[in-house]
């Protein structure tokens, strides 16, 4: 099927140049982002906060879930927490 733009003789059209800059649009969205959050944001904290979540998640597991847990990090699913075993 020839192209609908094009007589049949001209045969394939030629390549058009398109491109984006989508710098600005990324530096607002970043901004839009930064001011939601807020001034009082503190990535640092937001990180140790995850941390102790993830070890209260891991604590006190019985035998049975501490092996499963084990597989889990030998297998490459979890990272390994601590000295290899979740936090008692």
């Amino acid at each position: 099927m020839a192209p609908h733009n094009l007589p049949p003789s001209e045969g394939t059209p030629a390549l058009v140049d398109f491109s984006v800059d989508l710098t600005t649009q990324e530096v607002q969205r970043q901004a839009q982002v930064l001011a939601a959050l807020g001034p009082d944001w503190d990535p640092m904290e937001v990180m140790r906060g995850e941390e102790a979540a993830y070890d209260l998640l891991y604590s006190g597991l019985d035998e049975e879930q501490q092996r499963l847990y084990d597989d889990l990090v030998a297998a490459g699913v979890l990272p390994p927490r601590g000295g290899g075993h979740a936090a008692a």
